[in-house]
């Protein structure tokens, strides 16, 4: 079940880009829920009501989803949950612009489209192929990952957290900064697992003996960012010369590599699942 829903979700979530199948369009209703009910405690008040604001809805549909005794009624919930968890058309559309951009010879506007996406998904200073790198994860290959480790609800709850921690808020409901710095701190240790498995990904594609020695650095550090790791072995992996007059090449060849670790993550996946390892 697990498979045909990635395979479902990967295949339909490029070409469903109305905003009904976008998560931030379901997350800012949720905020909006908050912000009417009175009664609700502020999620930026403190760690904990931050907390209860993530887990309400991952409880909500994993209940629902419990109670569901058809199982190609519960597939079908699962895979259009996980469309909506997987992508970030935001992250596209920069992209897409960016390159249009470097076509036409327009350096300047794609140092705008960069520090722009940078600044939406509240990402430290990297270069535009490493922040494409590190969101390709966030946005795909973790969710993906936790999604056959925890179903639907696991997919919700990952994601659910990047947002959060991406400081989306509303005007009425504004971030608290330690709030903020908390969940930055969850996602740390959840990332850290994650991140060393798939820079090995990263590294199986690409030129592995280059990358082992960056990979093997940083495997038991727990003071090294995710984004750090990721982007570091990324960039060893991929055999490539920078034309400082080219703006495409580092951002082009760095999502190829993306891509081909991807389609090995779900290579790997659909093998455990068929040989019976996972369910």
């Amino acid at each position: 079940m697990s498979l045909i829903s990635l395979l479902i979700a990967l295949a339909a979530e490029r070409y469903l880009s109305s905003p009904l199948w976008q998560f931030n369009t379901f997350y800012q209703q949720y905020l909006m829920l908050v912000t009417k009910v009175k009664a609700l405690p502020s999620p930026w008040q403190s760690s904990f009501t931050c907390a209860l604001f993530i887990a309400a809805p991952v409880l909500v549909v994993s209940v629902f989803l419990e109670l569901i005794d058809d199982s190609l009624l519960h597939l079908i919930i699962s895979t259009l949950l996980l469309i909506v968890c997987f992508g970030c058309f935001k992250t596209r559309d920069c992209y897409k612009n960016y390159l249009m951009s470097a076509f036409r010879g327009e350096a300047t506007t794609c140092d705008m489209h960069h520090l722009q996406l940078q600044e939406d998904k509240a990402q430290p200073k990297m270069s535009f192929g490493q922040l494409l790198v590190w969101l390709n994860f966030r946005y795909f290959i973790a969710i993906m990952l936790f999604f056959v480790l925890f179903g639907a609800v696991g997919a919700l709850f990952y994601r659910l957290l990047v947002t959060v921690a991406e400081g989306q808020t509303s005007e009425e409901l504004p971030l608290n900064e330690d709030v903020n710095q908390q969940v930055k701190q969850w996602l740390f240790w959840i990332d850290w697992p994650l991140v060393r498995l798939v820079a090995f990904g990263y590294m199986l594609v690409g030129h592995f003996s280059k990358a082992l020695p960056v990979w093997l650095e940083s495997i038991f550090d727990v003071h090294k960012l995710p984004h750090n790791v990721l982007s570091s072995v990324a960039q060893k992996s991929e055999d490539f010369m920078i034309d400082e007059d080219d703006c495409t090449a580092e951002p082009c060849l760095l999502v190829r590599l993306a891509k081909r670790t991807l389609l090995l993550c779900l290579a790997v996946i659909a093998l455990l699942i068929l040989s019976g390892v996972i369910d």
